[in-house]
């Protein structure tokens, strides 16, 4: 947990704010970033006891925004199922990374500008 003068930012908060992510897809992102492997929606969805379609839902987001890969898998005797892993770490990390410094050179320049406001 960070402190910030009056508040204190989780990794929670900083992930879910970085990627306009939902607790769930919050939840499946995190299980993917604590396990390699690729996993089936039907092995993710007991984690918190979530159903197949919302796993579904979050991965589909997670695709979306970069953070997940999906692999199809097609059985001989027709169907297929997708797979899905977390993309390297370190380029999530760095994506983290950039945001915060962005947000810190926003509110740099928000300081800077009480310049303007200064009493001649």
């Amino acid at each position: 947990m960070i402190s910030f003068a009056c508040k204190n930012i989780s990794l929670k908060d900083l992930v879910t704010c970085s990627f306009e992510l939902n607790k769930t897809d919050y939840s499946v992102f995190m299980f993917l970033m604590e396990h390699d492997g690729e996993f089936g929606v039907g092995d993710i969805a007991g984690i918190d006891g979530l159903e197949r379609s919302t796993v579904q839902k979050a991965m589909k987001n997670l695709v979306s925004k970069n953070l997940v890969s999906r692999r199809q898998v097609n059985f001989s005797g027709g169907g297929y199922q997708f797979y899905y892993s977390i993309l390297d770490k370190s380029k999530i990390k760095d994506r983290i990374n950039t945001l915060i410094d962005g947000w810190h050179e926003k509110a740099r320049e928000q300081i800077q500008k009480w310049d303007q406001y200064s009493s001649k």
